[in-house]
């Protein structure tokens, strides 16, 4: 009875998250200019009105993350006491930092310093001070806040499923505070819901932005036509990939990719530093560290009237929350055996200053060309990294690296969605199945084919981005709940020292 009950319950989330996606799929291809304006609408009510709430959340995780790593709770195991960390470390940070940004360094690590550059927030575009407020910026948007807003779920994810063998669900995380029976009752099931909700969402338009950029990469570098032909040869090619990778499972595919990941990049960033103007990219990088480090609280308290705030900061903080279910169960799923501070260590500290460092190089190479390249480099974001890079020697070789950078990063957040989303949907289940990882392989594929041809990923992006802000609450209360919980369990530990320390003291006075 108890196996059939959970296998309904599993059944239940899995039916109503397909049944809310087609939906709202349907509802955005059939009538477009509706979807468009209810999501656009919602989507300027809440950051208008509800601003500060995204700054103070987004701040909050980070508060949480250092109290978490550097309090008593710091040694606490993501697991039993006995056990090791399955993956290595380095394995561990390609897989982590490939699911959290991936495409999304390559999208933006030319694209975004350049548009700061040239439209700066209240000051002259294309002088020096644009130049270091770009780069700050990126920091900024890219730094501490995305990753500490993707440790507090997966940290709070993976010590519920391998300290107390809880299903690997977000409603898992609110055990402490509901009790068990109601966390996996109707409220439990709407937040796995929304969660897979979310992840598909953002995985889909992450799939079809993808597509374009590499179809725009190809035709900017070989002269490949951008047709819908061309853009769907792409996606199934990569979809045959992603699904091979995903079935093999973590410890196989998703991680070999995962360090080839890390490798391309890392090559890259090296001939970039050759070069490019490699004294200007070290200084760079030193100011706007300097900078963001001593700016940081002035800034995540920050908003103005300006819509610069709501189409960068604001959209941003979002879009991360939106992408949070998705990376924070990936990151929990493969952080076992870790301690509380390693993995704010790894999760937190290490992913953000590796993003620091693309951006210091990626942004001076943009900005030392001046503003006219930097303008014509920003006309289509998709290309503006091979814009770029063709005014340097060996720009030709260096794009083509990126090209190839561009899709193992793309199969490796597909296949990390798969399996996530089998797992959301498959009753927390660590090793979810083939059939339901297929099931979802071809959900998201499909969707994003729908909609890039039907010119709707924007508006799924905004529309899952709307769906961030319940979400945001969700992840509020998950903190409170390891607040709750990580304060119990160092509680107990605590009450059990007296009488140890009697034993010791009684041993020496013996003695």
């Amino acid at each position: 009875m108890k196996k059939k009950t959970k296998h309904k319950r599993g059944q239940e989330v899995f039916i109503i998250s397909l049944i809310i996606v087609f939906a709202i799929v349907v509802w955005g291809i059939a009538m477009p200019d509706s979807f468009s304006t209810v999501a656009n609408g919602l989507f300027d009510f809440l950051t208008t009105n509800f601003g500060w709430f995204y700054l103070i959340t987004m701040t909050l995780f980070i508060v949480f993350c250092l109290w978490a790593a550097f309090g008593k709770h710091g040694k606490i195991k993501l697991g039993k006491p006995e056990e090791e960390p399955e993956f290595s470390t380095l394995s561990w940070f390609a897989m982590l930092f490939s699911a959290g940004m991936g495409v999304g360094l390559v999208f933006w690590g030319v694209a975004e310093p350049l548009n700061h550059y040239v439209a700066p927030l209240a000051m002259e575009g294309g002088t020096e001070a644009a130049a270091g407020f770009a780069l700050e910026t990126s920091f900024f948007h890219w730094g501490l806040h995305p990753w500490a807003n993707y440790a507090v779920l997966a940290l709070a994810l993976a010590y519920m499923q391998f300290r107390h063998d809880k299903p690997g669900q977000i409603s898992s995380i609110f055990i402490p505070l509901l009790g068990e029976e109601r966390a996996r009752g109707p409220i439990g099931k709407a937040i796995d819901i929304l969660a897979i909700f979310a992840t598909v969402a953002g995985v889909a338009t992450s799939l079809g932005l993808a597509t374009m950029q590499l179809t725009s990469g190809f035709n900017f570098l070989f002269g490949t036509p951008e047709t819908d032909t061309v853009r769907l040869i792409i996606i199934g090619i990569i979809t045959v990939l992603f699904m091979i990778s995903a079935i093999t499972g973590v410890d196989k595919g998703i991680k070999y990719l995962s360090n080839a990941n890390i490798s391309l990049a890392t090559i890259i960033m090296v001939l970039c530093l050759i070069v490019g103007p490699t004294v200007m990219i070290i200084n760079n990088f030193t100011n706007a560290f300097g900078g963001y480090m001593s700016s940081l609280v002035s800034n995540s308290f920050r908003i103005g009237d300006d819509p610069w705030y709501g189409a960068w900061t604001l959209f941003y903080w979002a879009w991360w929350i939106a992408w949070a279910p998705f990376v924070a169960t990936f990151i929990a799923r493969i952080s076992r055996g870790r301690t509380i501070r390693e993995f704010v260590g790894g999760v937190l500290f290490a992913p953000t200053l590796a993003s620091f460092v693309w951006f210091s190089i990626m942004g001076t190479m943009g900005i030392n060309l001046g503003e006219g390249v930097a303008e014509e480099a920003i006309a289509v974001t998709e290309t503006a990294f091979f814009v770029v890079m063709q005014e340097y020697p060996i720009g030709q070789l260096i794009s083509i690296i990126a090209v190839i950078l561009l899709t193992t990063f793309f199969i490796t957040s597909a296949d990390s969605a798969t399996f996530v989303l089998g797992m959301m949907s498959d009753r927390g289940n660590i090793n979810p199945s083939t059939k339901r990882k297929i099931t979802w392989g071809f959900i998201q594929t499909g969707l994003a084919i729908a909609l890039m041809l039907s010119g709707g990923l924007e508006m799924l992006q905004t529309g899952s981005i709307v769906a961030a802000f319940p979400f945001a609450i969700v992840m509020l209360l998950a903190m409170g709940s390891m607040v709750k919980t990580l304060r119990a369990e160092v509680e107990a530990d605590e009450e059990k020292l007296p009488d140890i320390d009697k034993e010791v003291l009684e041993s020496a006075v013996g003695k």
